[in-house]
């Protein structure tokens, strides 16, 4: 298969830990919820399982879950999620807009395929489904369509394999592509909020704003062909307003916290000085412009909270893995889908979560596309969402919408 498996082709089963065990282990005479689905056709994947709705009646289990070792004390459980898979179960190539990521390899081996955000353009990025925080690749990339897709072989692909008892840090933006090679794997992950996160949250606002209102004028009947099932939120354009409404007033409401900080800051060095005190043996405070700071133009370089003992992946010529089977995903549910249908990865709309900077390189992807098919002329709806929510493209529309709104107040 060429395409992306996406979620919202899968199948739909619900049913308990036991029963996917029991199926999972490939016994003759299955009944419940899997007796039609053959084990040598299908993989599961039960994912987006939090851990504060699994385990809400056992609270103290959170407190197994530690991530202070990493530079995050008394996270734990709470902020955590819990995903469990069979061999062959994957998620399609995606990068997540918001924070950056931590994942814990519990049981069994997981491959991830990694490509930096620099790639993007070659990763032919698309809002289709739509899901808040996910962007998709358009690319099967353990079987890529290079005929249709001929930028992908400048993406730079690191390959690491995550073992029991490994963590993998996944950078901001980074795309990732991950499958259980393991007939059982068991993973636990936690999103950590950044802070760019305030000005990712404006630009989802506009991409929600922009898919909704045109799929759904497309056709108000079929939300299933083009939302994926975890973005069960009211998607009329009126709340839609209200969303972005609320995350830019957030996001000025954070700059205006920090302009309060720094100044604070500020007062604070003065007294010292005052006081005839070395103020720069306790602390430096950067000279900012107010106003810049709330045209969000300041960029604070934090340093990392992770230790010294995070390995480095390398770019990697590993052979890619044979084409996997069928899929069936869960949240709360399993979900199902043929060998040969599409069905895919779930992901999360409350999940907290950079593209190529390079116009030429988009502009090259462009041209490549159009020369591909020059006899095509038909434009659908996803053809030209694709242009109008491409990242780059919401990330200056949100940046003019923030200064407009800053000289407006």
């Amino acid at each position: 298969m060429k395409i992306p498996q996406f979620e919202t082709t899968c199948a739909y089963v619900e049913a308990t830990l036991e029963e996917f065990l029991t199926w999972n282990c490939n016994q003759s005479t299955i009944s419940g919820p899997f007796r039609d689905y053959d084990h040598s056709k299908f993989w599961a994947y039960a994912d987006y399982k939090y851990f504060i709705s699994l385990f809400d009646d056992k609270t103290d289990i959170f407190q197994d879950v530690i991530w202070s070792d990493f530079g995050f004390p008394g996270r734990n459980g709470r902020e955590s999620t819990l995903w469990i898979g069979s061999m062959g179960a994957h998620t399609p190539c995606h990068l997540d807009t918001y924070g950056c990521n931590l994942v814990f390899q519990v049981q069994g081996r997981k491959r991830w395929h990694l490509f930096p955000p620099e790639d993007t353009p070659f990763l032919y990025p698309t809002r289709i489904p739509y899901e808040e925080s996910s962007v998709f690749s358009k690319i099967n990339v353990v079987n890529p369509d290079l005929k249709r897709f001929p930028q992908f072989c400048k993406a730079r692909r690191y390959m690491v394999t995550l073992k029991p008892g490994q963590v993998l840090f996944v950078p901001r933006h980074w795309w990732h592509y991950v499958e259980s090679i393991d007939p059982v794997t068991v993973s636990i992950n936690s999103w950590i909020e950044l802070e760019e996160d305030h000005q990712t949250r404006v630009e989802e606002a506009i991409t929600r704003m922009l898919v909704c209102a045109l799929k759904t004028a497309e056709d108000p009947h079929n939300t299933r062909a083009w939302l994926n099932p975890t973005e069960v939120e009211e998607t009329s354009h009126e709340v839609n307003c209200r969303y972005l409404n609320r995350a830019v007033s957030a996001l000025f409401d954070y700059k205006t916290s920090k302009v309060v900080e720094i100044q604070a800051l500020r007062t604070n060095r003065d007294d010292m000085k005052k006081e005839g005190l070395n103020v720069h043996h306790h602390m430096e405070v950067e000279q900012i412009d107010d106003q810049d700071l709330l045209l969000g133009t300041i960029k604070q370089e934090a340093a990392s909270p992770f230790g010294p003992d995070l390995v480095p992946v390398i770019l990697s010529s590993e052979e890619l893995p044979s084409e996997r089977r069928g899929i069936f995903e869960g949240d709360g549910k399993d979900f199902v889908g043929k060998d040969g249908e599409h069905p895919g990865k779930l992901h999360c709309t409350k999940r907290q979560r950079m593209m190529s900077k390079n116009e030429d390189v988009v502009a090259e992807q462009i041209a490549s596309d159009s020369s591909m098919a020059p006899s095509q002329t038909f434009i659908s709806t996803d053809d030209l969402l694709d242009c109008l929510v491409n990242p780059q493209v919401t990330r200056i529309v949100a940046q003019l919408l923030i200064k407009g709104r800053s000289l407006w107040s």
